[in-house]
């Protein structure tokens, strides 16, 4: 299996969200490949589809307004979340009906990356928690997972801390939570990390976990395919 890697740095997070829906739709009708898009997002609270009323913001909108973050609904899984500077946002946007159109191996599998890798690049022990999508050192999390699938290709995907400020995560109750905690790569290993050289484990070892073979796509590269394939067939 082929998968194209696109490192698209810091991306605000609707643009973000265009582009996984044109290449989702370009996905299920065959025309482009897999592909992995990792990036960073200015700071931003997402709301997924198991959250109600906003209930899990702490602080008010104008409070948020004045720090400069965004609030959007999404359509992943799980309740609300922070992205912001330091973490390392992954897009897988995959055909399921390559890996057997099982969602619950595809999240396990997503797991698997960080649990490896934690272990393999940073000798850090995590783990799964039952019932709740993510990886976890001790109480606290350390990668959120949110995904949705159409038509048996997945949009959003992970949010691995490595140098985030984790005390934007005292606005929220992380994915709900009030008796866990956040943790990230900087705090484990008490040390600022090189955000190049987590993209390439991150990188090798979603590889790993999936059986791709990858290659390194520029975005330019990216956005001529998809506008070709847009005047082809406008979405």
């Amino acid at each position: 299996m082929k998968l194209n890697v696109v490192k698209l740095g810091v991306v605000e997070y609707q643009t973000a969200l265009d582009l996984q829906l044109k290449i989702n739709e370009f996905n299920q009708q065959g025309v482009i490949e897999d592909i992995l898009l990792l990036l960073e997002h200015p700071p931003v609270i997402t709301i997924g589809v198991n959250g109600k009323n906003n209930n899990n913001i702490l602080v008010n909108k104008e409070f948020l307004a004045d720090q400069g973050v965004d609030i959007h609904q999404s359509s992943r899984g799980g309740d609300v979340t922070y992205h912001g500077p330091g973490q390392i946002v992954g897009y897988p946007i995959i055909n399921l009906n390559y890996f057997g159109k099982d969602v619950r191996e595809y999240v396990r599998r997503l797991e698997e990356v960080f649990i490896q890798l934690l272990q393999e690049e940073y000798k850090l022990l995590s783990n799964r928690s039952q019932g709740h999508p993510g990886i976890w050192i001790g109480n606290d999390k350390i990668t959120a997972l949110g995904c949705s699938v159409k038509r048996w290709v997945t949009m959003h995907g992970f949010a691995f801390n490595v140098n985030t400020n984790l005390e934007h995560f005292q606005w929220i109750n992380p994915c709900g939570f009030t008796d866990r905690g956040v943790t990230s790569l900087q705090k484990e290993l008490d040390c600022y990390q090189d955000m190049e050289i987590v993209m390439k484990h991150v990188i090798k070892h979603f590889a790993a976990s999936f059986h791709f073979d990858y290659k390194i796509l520029e975005q330019e590269a990216l956005f001529e395919k998809l506008e070709s394939l847009s005047k082809q067939d406008p979405l």
